[in-house]
């Protein structure tokens, strides 16, 4: 073991506590705990399969194209997909029933320390390990080296803030990503702090976002049709995976939009299934309880708000909507994804808050397809002024679509760089 992976496991063992507690509160359908010490059931002599690393619920979703695309190209391989959290879990869990081919399996990651890592390895044998985006465990990726699973790191990014992180760890990185056989990344610029950090260009390609590559299926398409029409004429917003303290924001924005548009409806998403409840009571103190979609309750024709507390369903929302709003950007969590409206063609606001999203804010901000607002003030005044231009909400909507459009192919270009790894047989 190297001695920068070495301190790293110690100190893993020095919070092992913590993790144990932090994982008792988890409300996921199955939940084992052995299966955190890397204990899944072994893959059975001449089974093919892949493994698929996805943090939780936003990069589940975002992975949703290569998932699909990567059943597609190896069909004689299934496909085991790993989460952090209980929230990626859940969506996983409802990507695998859909399929109802049994080919996508969940199971939670197990903690990085060095046994449950060759643990879990072992059991599961991955003809190729695919970690999506920032998620480099080093014992997990020494692992697969040592069983001589090639690795990719897919839809690869290094916010600022990530990077800065990361490069006071720089010797620990180094180790880990010579265990990377290859690297999708999103931009020229994470590309750079991946290579700062220790990756070798030479196993290094800008494949452009998959999040470009993000697809509305036909049920989610009818489930925003239903909803549209239920809804009828009235003006419509979503805020969707909105976060604590933002809420607060959102509904004193919608307050003052109601004062002029007093017919106007806000669907109000949270990112974290566990806050439906404090949100739920934030709405009823704010003077606009809420109609609870989890409970199929419809909000009468004065309701000012419709508290989307479900899960996997913010597409479809955003669908049935006039305006959509991308949480996490009125307080600092670095926002999220701005193409799932974008890609519906509704028009897209957010706060300034987006470190996670650079490169994507630039994207629409150059095609004039998105609308920045500094706090709750300037939302209502945005809201209002959309409301009452539907040539200027229809020019924005076309405008996001025309950049999702513009901007797909990284889905095939990590499809091909992946090939090279695991050619398609």
């Amino acid at each position: 073991m190297g001695w920068a992976r070495d301190l790293y496991s110690a100190a893993l063992h020095l919070v092992a506590p913590l993790a144990w507690r932090r994982l008792r509160r988890e409300h996921a359908l199955t939940n084992p705990r052995e299966l955190r010490l890397g204990q899944v059931p072994e893959t059975p002599a001449g089974e093919r399969m892949l493994w698929l690393h996805c943090a939780s619920v936003g990069e589940v979703q975002a992975a949703r194209p290569l998932i699909e695309a990567l059943l597609d190209r190896y069909p004689r391989h299934r496909l085991t997909l790993t989460t952090m959290t209980a929230t990626g879990a859940e969506r996983a869990l409802a990507l695998a029933e859909a399929r109802r081919d049994g080919r996508l399996v969940h199971r939670f990651v197990p903690l990085d320390f060095p046994a449950a890592a060759a643990r879990f390895v072992e059991r599961l044998r991955p003809e190729l390990a695919l970690f999506f985006e920032t998620e480099l465990w080093p014992n997990l990726l020494h692992a697969c080296h040592c069983c001589g699973v090639p690795v990719a790191v897919v839809n690869g990014r290094l916010s600022p803030r990530a990077f800065r992180g990361y490069r006071r760890l720089r010797p620990l990185m180094r180790e880990a990503l010579a265990g990377v056989d290859w690297l999708a990344a999103k931009s020229t610029a994470d590309a750079e702090r991946f290579a700062a950090l220790g990756m070798a260009p030479e196993r290094t390609s800008v494949v452009g976002s998959l999040k470009f590559d993000i697809t509305c299926d036909d049920e989610a398409r009818e489930v925003s049709e239903r909803l549209r029409t239920r809804l009828g004429e009235r003006p419509v917003w979503v805020a969707g995976s909105t976060h604590e303290g933002e809420e607060a924001l959102l509904l004193a924005a919608h307050a003052r939009l109601r004062e002029t548009l007093p017919e106007a409806l806000l669907v109000l998403v949270p990112r974290h299934p566990q806050r439906f409840e404090a949100v739920a009571a934030l709405c009823r103190q704010a003077g606009m309880p809420a109609a609870r979609r989890s409970r199929d309750e419809w909000p009468a024709a004065t309701a000012a708000v419709y508290l989307g507390d479900t899960m996997g369903e913010l597409l479809a929302l955003y669908g049935a909507a006039d305006l959509a709003f991308v949480g996490g950007s009125l307080v600092p969590i670095g926002g999220h994804n701005l193409l799932e409206p974008a890609a519906l063609g509704v028009p897209v606001l957010t706060g300034h808050e987006l470190a996670n999203f650079v490169e994507v804010a630039e994207v629409l901000r150059e095609a004039d397809a998105l609308v920045e607002v500094a706090d709750e003030a300037a939302l209502a005044a945005a809201l209002a002024r959309l409301f009452a231009d539907e040539a200027e909400r229809r020019r924005l909507g076309e405008a996001g679509r025309a950049v999702v459009a513009a901007n797909r192919g990284a889905l095939e270009r990590t499809l091909e760089g992946l090939a090279r790894l695991l050619p398609a047989k």
